[in-house]
């Protein structure tokens, strides 16, 4: 990472502690790591690690007990809902497993909803989603319900309404963990290509195969940074990556 870049995304001795049943659970336990402007991260660990956690903290739908999250220069500590909703809206553009898209709106509608709450004239939130989907290569399915979309095209509205507000930050969570291998591999050459165009992507997966296809990872194991690398470092040897 150059260290002349731009820091979107600053943490530094990250806690984040639940109490259930009496217990603490230290579910981030002094996390630290800097993404730049243009990179993309994958965030890997197993189920317990902690990467669900540092999502939601990312994404600024939860806030940690002690440390410091700084995105695009604003320190989330102390921020009110209303406050953390209106970073969220413009700052990140999220990217579920599950598309989150609304079964009765076109790709068209659902790709608009975002731009609605921001407040943007009809007419303009109606070109620059027909804009987000051209990118997306979807230029010719804009009308279309979800229900009438392959899984992969569902994707694909999904990342073009993460687009459309020209977030900071594209945040996917396990973007890939509803569709066939074939599709799958369409959505990552995707997300390399807005790589390319200098999108930063911060990408929370389970699959070693896919933190490899990123040029950087980020392994947490139980609420700890245990290596921070380039992605094909952190495929076990067993692991056949295929590269970017």
């Amino acid at each position: 990472m150059s260290t002349s870049a731009k820091h979107l995304i600053v943490v530094d001795r990250l806690h984040r502690h639940y109490e259930v049943g009496g217990e603490v659970v230290r579910a981030l336990d002094g996390v630290s790591f800097s993404i730049a402007q243009g990179e993309w991260v994958g965030i890997i660990g197993q189920s317990g690690s902690g990467k669900s956690t540092l999502m939601n903290v990312l994404g600024c739908l939860d806030t940690p007990s002690s440390g410091t999250y700084r995105l695009n220069g604003s320190d989330v500590r102390g921020l009110s809902d209303d406050e953390l909703a209106d970073l969220r809206n413009k700052e990140i553009g999220f990217v579920f497993q599950t598309f989150q898209l609304l079964p009765r709106a076109t790709a068209l509608g659902n790709v608009m909803l975002p731009l609605v709450y921001r407040g943007v004239p009809k007419r303009l939130r109606r070109a620059q989603a027909e804009a987000a989907l051209a990118s997306v290569g979807l230029t010719n399915r804009m009308h279309h319900r979800p229900n009438e979309l392959s899984g992969g095209q569902r994707q694909r509205v999904a990342i073009a309404r993460a687009l459309v507000g020209s977030p900071s930050i594209l945040l996917a969570d396990e973007p890939t963990g509803n569709l066939d291998s074939a599709t799958g591999e369409e959505i990552i050459r995707l997300f390399q290509e807005l790589h390319r165009k200098g999108h930063t992507i911060v990408l929370v997966t389970h699959e070693p195969k896919l933190a490899a296809r990123c040029p950087r990872a980020i392994r947490l194991m139980d609420g700890h940074v245990v290596s921070d690398g380039p992605g094909l470092q952190l495929v076990p040897n067993s692991v056949q990556a295929v590269p970017a």
